[in-house]
């Protein structure tokens, strides 16, 4: 039988980055380097969920994209649910038919403790 369902899977994630800082003042979102956006296959306004790896917070927010490199600011209220130092991990998910989940993998991107990738 054949299903006209999506499934909801990973589709990228910028892991174990380095909070570089946070200003719980800006309207909300989550600032991330450009490098690391184009290298995970983000989009800019694009729904994430960060997973704080330092202190076990989670939460949903949207990618605001930086030219600065290495930049990853927690924003308004995110900015309350994690402190500069930690390390958290970035993840977008994307909705697919069984065909197309079938052959994907998830882009994952490795970092240095600048911020760099290291392997995408």
């Amino acid at each position: 039988m054949e299903s006209n369902m999506l499934t909801k899977v990973l589709a990228c994630k910028i892991h174990r980055a380095t909070v570089t800082a946070a200003n719980a003042e800006y309207e909300g979102s989550i600032t991330i380097s450009k490098e690391l956006v184009d290298s995970a296959g983000m989009k800019p306004y694009q729904s994430v969920l960060v997973a704080d790896v330092t202190n076990g917070a989670r939460f949903e927010t949207y990618v605001i994209v930086s030219d600065e490199p290495g930049q990853i600011v927690l924003n308004g209220a995110a900015a309350r649910l994690g402190s500069v130092g930690d390390k958290v991990i970035v993840m977008a998910f994307a909705y697919m038919s069984d065909e197309e989940y079938n052959t994907h993998r998830p882009r994952v991107v490795l970092v240095d403790a600048k911020n760099r990738p290291v392997r995408a």
